[in-house]
């Protein structure tokens, strides 16, 4: 069947041995190759062959406290990416940068030589960063609050934006006969005054083959939203049903007007953590198989740490103390997420053990049992009905995961006409349909 109509994205989120909490545990995934180069390649690989338009890969700046319970996150990204790059020719790389703890000029010029180096198939998922544990590592004793980090990030980009399109067209002359390599006159300085950034510039490399990489954005707060709606490409959002999914859609798309931007220009990919099996009950099984895995007192931690509440000293089949959490405007970390958290725990009165395992496996994302078939529709159903431009997928398991999803749900895509069969374009930009910046 033949593409038409609106064509579902897919990007992969990579991280260690799958997506649940207790994917480590599980006889077939490779926890003592979470540092493996050849791993992340391997990976890479299927997804290129799955015809992805990307891999992400997020970035922590700190251990995590419950290191003991699970295996710590991959390699650096913008070296493991640049290895990656090597071995693949089509696929998107996407890295997590924060701008909270990063100069932009620094930032800038590894985007652009991923760019360079991969042919234009860089994209930069900017976050802020969570979390105090994480401020402790660079020289500051709280983490900022949660609006000054959104103003600072803005900040960031717009000087990463000038320095990217510090050289225009034409800069290089690369003239061997009269000796002048580049053209002085067409490299500009950021020149950037503000009030967390002062750069000078301009940028020491070329401009890139997408100008700059593709710019992602995964906050759903306010603010979030926001930034997004101004400055985002592609989003990666926490949604776990699909009414909050299309009223997300609405919301973020309906925002970039007063931008001076168009709804094509911005991509929505939410989370999805599909378990797949030949049969129903099949799939089902490998859900509860990993949930029979979860330790129980780092789901503990890990929710605690979500709702910014100690939540040791309440019983594990009681419920959740809603009284006893904070409001979350006083969430210095990831707001939306408590807020979904707070909201499924509310709606489905679960208790605090029901939603350790709720969230063991997608983390509040959209996580859904089923046969290849089924997971196709449920895919098509959110593509059709605007709660969806594609998804970001969180394979529960590697490499089983990805192999089940390549191998069986996208050949229902492609059967479908809405997925690609074979990549017509080279740089994550064609890949999913956007502009390139317009030259200045």
């Amino acid at each position: 069947m033949g593409q038409t109509g609106r064509q579902l994205h897919l990007n992969l989120f990579i991280l260690s041995t799958g997506h649940h909490e207790a994917s480590w545990r599980h006889p077939e995934a490779f926890p003592e190759r979470a540092t493996s180069l050849e791993y992340y390649q391997q990976l890479a690989a299927t997804a290129e062959r799955g015809k992805m338009d990307s891999i992400f890969l997020a970035e922590k700046y700190r251990l995590n406290s419950m290191v003991k319970y699970r295996v710590i996150p991959q390699l650096e990204a913008f070296t493991l990416l640049s290895a990656i790059a090597a071995v693949t020719e089509r696929i998107g790389l996407t890295a997590t940068a924060s701008t909270t703890y990063n100069e932009p000029y620094h930032i800038a010029r590894k985007f652009a030589a991923l760019d360079h180096i991969s042919g234009g198939r860089a994209g930069w998922n900017i976050v802020t960063s969570t979390g105090d544990a994480t401020a402790r590592n660079f020289s500051m004793d709280r983490h900022p609050e949660h609006r000054e980090r959104y103003e600072q990030g803005r900040e960031f980009v717009e000087v990463a934006k000038r320095l990217w399109r510090g050289w225009e067209e034409g800069a290089l002359v690369v003239d061997r006969e009269s000796g002048i390599y580049a053209d002085t006159a067409k490299i500009r300085p950021a020149d950037f005054e503000g009030r967390f950034y002062s750069v000078r510039g301009p940028l020491n490399l070329p401009r890139s083959p997408q100008t700059y990489p593709v710019l992602v954005q995964a906050g759903s707060s306010e603010d979030g939203k926001e930034f997004a709606a101004e400055l985002a490409e592609v989003v990666f959002t926490v949604q776990s049903a699909m009414a909050g999914a299309q009223a997300f859609y609405k919301d973020l798309k309906g925002r970039m007007g007063k931008y001076g931007r168009s709804e094509g220009q911005l991509k929505v990919l939410p989370g999805f953590t599909p378990f797949i099996g030949d049969t129903e009950a099949e799939a089902r099984d490998r859900m509860r198989e990993l949930d029979e895995l979860t330790v129980t007192e780092y789901g503990l931690n890990t929710l605690s740490a979500t709702l910014q509440t100690d939540l040791s000293g309440y019983p594990l089949d009681g419920p959740l103390p809603l009284d006893r959490l904070p409001g979350v405007e006083e969430i210095r970390g990831q707001q939306a997420r408590f807020q979904l958290y707070v909201d499924l725990a509310r709606r489905e009165g679960l208790t605090i053990r029901e939603l350790i395992f709720r969230t063991a496996g997608g983390r509040g994302h959209f996580t859904y049992a089923g046969t290849p078939v089924q997971i196709a529709d449920e895919m098509e159903r959110w593509l059709r009905n605007e709660a969806a431009d594609g998804f970001n997928l969180m394979p529960p398991l590697l490499p089983r995961g990805l192999d089940d999803f390549v191998d069986k749900v996208v050949p229902e895509l492609q059967n479908r006409g809405i997925y690609r069969t074979e990549y017509t374009g080279r740089t994550l930009r064609e890949h999913l349909g956007l502009p390139y910046p317009i030259p200045e």
